[in-house]
């Protein structure tokens, strides 16, 4: 029994209109652009179900119908999946560059099969429009086979390249093949094989879609999980990885790893004035004026209440001492606004250096520690050497 294209094109609709429904119904979680995007990426398959729909259906409905409607709806689909992928990857939107596809390509579509009928042209126009969503797709992709990518993304940017292909046969088929076909609807091995494929393309992307979700939610998780909610600088955990890892380096290279341990003076006193909350904004102005100081190689982390880790590779004992001024000059010129009062803070601050014979991070926080409350003892608001101690 031959294969007809409008039961193709009902089973296409199908399986759309059922990945659009688990994909709107399997998701959960607040309105941030990760959820956004799987919602927009369901709706784009509820509307492309509508679509291959109305080719299903071209038995009760008029040609212009199936030409307009039909192209219109596949190309409102194509330009809100360019969306949502870019906005699930934190890419530019190119809602214009989308939308001005889907326009022209409906319009060319509209005028040549209206105003100055050829099969041949108006499907060469589509595909046009359809290679121009699918090279946005792959623009946003780019890079995901690589080392820098994921699996994801290269799923999804293989689908996209198989898409391209399709057309690019499809077309072929129609200008260089024997007895091409004159209308989509028409029983042919070319429009059977593109209604199939093509109906397949929505599957695989949502397959690549949900793990690139997948990912990404692994990603925030795993970073969530390593970052001070109040200041967002890294937590214990985090810098704790970041320093193992700046030894092995330094020590592989034979370099150091300056180590400041960073103590905001008199915090309680701030506390007990301005409540929590205020305190919680000087601990977000210290961590802004110490990071105004660092490289882009150096590292700030919380490691207590208000107790800052700083790692800065590269740098010897004399360089962590001046790192340590700086960040204490600089906050102490720092005038802060807490509920309409200014306020000055001073900070505490305890130095160590990584070097030849000393890789141990246990080791270096127990001297920056030993300095920091050396620091305290001595009248605070002052920079103090862990070597300083051996004497």
């Amino acid at each position: 029994m031959p294969v007809q294209v409008e039961t193709l094109s009902l089973i296409n609709a199908v399986q759309a209109l059922a990945l659009g429904l688990m994909l709107w119904a399997g998701t959960h979680g607040d309105n941030g652009p990760t959820l956004m995007a799987i919602r927009l990426r369901a709706l784009a398959l509820g509307i492309e179900a509508a679509g291959y729909a109305v080719l299903a259906l071209q038995a009760f409905v008029s040609p212009a119908a199936l030409l307009m409607g039909g192209n219109a709806l596949n190309l409102l689909a194509q330009a809100m999946v360019v969306v949502s992928i870019r906005m699930l990857l934190g890419k530019p939107l190119r809602i214009k560059s989308a939308t001005a596809v889907a326009v022209l390509g409906w319009a060319g579509v509209a005028w040549l099969g209206i105003v100055y009928p050829d099969y041949r042209l108006r499907v060469l126009w589509g595909s046009l429009a359809i290679a121009a969503n699918v090279l946005l797709n792959i623009e946003a992709l780019q890079g995901g086979c690589r080392g820098g990518g994921t699996r994801a993304r290269c799923v999804l940017l293989w689908v996209y390249l198989l898409a391209l292909a399709l057309v690019l046969w499809r077309n072929g088929a129609l200008w260089f093949g024997d007895n091409p076909p004159d209308q989509v609807v028409t029983p042919s091995p070319v429009n059977v094989f593109y209604v199939l494929l093509s109906g397949m393309q929505p599957l695989l992307a949502s397959i690549g879609f949900l793990l690139l979700y997948n990912e990404i939610l692994r990603r925030e998780l795993h970073d969530l999980a390593r970052i001070d909610p109040l200041t967002g600088v890294a937590n214990r955990r985090a810098i704790g990885e970041v320093s193992e890892r700046m030894l092995r380096e330094a020590r592989a290279w034979r370099g150091s790893v300056g180590v400041l341990l960073v103590d905001a003076d008199h915090f309680k006193t701030i506390n007990d004035r301005f409540g929590h909350e205020g305190g919680d904004k000087v601990l977000q102005s210290l961590v802004t004026c110490i990071q105004s100081i660092l490289r882009t190689d150096d590292i700030v982390g919380r490691v207590g209440g208000e107790e800052f880790l700083v790692l800065s590779p590269g740098v010897d004992a004399e360089g962590v001492l001046v790192l340590g001024e700086r960040i204490r000059s600089t906050v102490e010129r720092e005038v802060l606004q807490i509920d309409g009062e200014s306020l000055r803070l001073t900070v505490s601050i305890g130095t160590a250096v990584a070097g030849p014979g000393e890789w141990d991070m246990n080791t270096l926080r127990r001297r920056a520690d030993a300095a920091l409350y050396a620091a305290k003892r001595a009248g605070r608001n002052r920079v103090v050497a862990g070597a300083e101690l051996v004497a």
